[in-house]
């Protein structure tokens, strides 16, 4: 089945530029002109993935974040026609997967989509296996993470980059090397949107009661913590 993309922002313009390149790839789209559509919809038929423009009237596209991370860990990949630092890292921290600035390239809207869409839909091997180190256990089957028996919810974006850190638990890895395993070698973020993934991932392990999960080497990059 195609998956599923929910496209929420008020310009229709955009709407038709978006949808159209999505569904030229092969996606299916649902759309909403502003923020309450966009949660009515997301109720209704709950979608693979939302792309959320964040200034929408009514609800902007940080409060239905909000109210959507409430109750699922959707993927997100939010819109702005503002290049403001501080406006990506505060989505970022709510729980959004990804950030893209108006003008944008479709053809790049769509890659990162596909990103997204390929880490939150499990197509790590089969093969892999759970790996426990100490009290955390990440499965990649079932896509889970667990801190002493507490499930921990992360996005897609999350639990890949907490992947890359449990295959190599000794390493110290760069915000590139972090970058690549998130969302692949075609793709490029600045290394605060790392920094705010990061920065996630510790907060809901805290949440469980694990607040060494990842340690900053400073200058070079980030490992697993010595206190897991």
């Amino acid at each position: 089945m195609p998956h599923r993309i929910l496209v929420a922002d008020d310009e229709p313009h955009i709407r038709d530029v978006i949808c159209f390149a999505l569904e030229r790839a092969g996606l299916v789209t649902t759309v909403a002109r502003n923020g309450s559509e966009a949660l009515q919809a997301f109720r209704r038929t709950p979608p693979d993935l939302i792309v959320l423009d964040v200034g929408m009237p009514e609800l902007d596209g940080l409060e239905v974040c909000r109210q959507i991370r409430r109750t699922s860990e959707v993927p997100i990949l939010f819109l702005s026609a503002r290049d403001e630092e501080i406006d990506r890292i505060l989505g970022l921290e709510m729980g959004g997967d990804d950030y893209v600035t108006k003008p944008f390239s479709p053809r790049e809207l769509v890659a990162r989509v596909h990103a997204i869409l390929k880490r939150s839909n499990g197509h790590a091997s089969r093969a892999e296996a759970p790996v426990s180190l100490g009290a955390l256990e990440v499965d990649p089957v079932q896509h889970a993470a667990r801190y002493s028996g507490r499930a921990v919810d992360l996005t897609a974006l999350e639990f890949a980059i907490l992947q890359a850190l449990v295959a190599r638990p000794q390493a110290v890895l760069s915000r590139e090397q972090i970058m690549v395993a998130a969302y692949g070698p075609t793709i490029h973020v600045s290394d605060r949107t790392i920094d705010s993934h990061i920065r996630n991932i510790r907060g809901k392990f805290a949440g469980a009661g694990c607040e060494t999960l990842i340690a900053t080497v400073h200058g070079v990059g980030f490992k697993l913590g010595a206190g897991l």
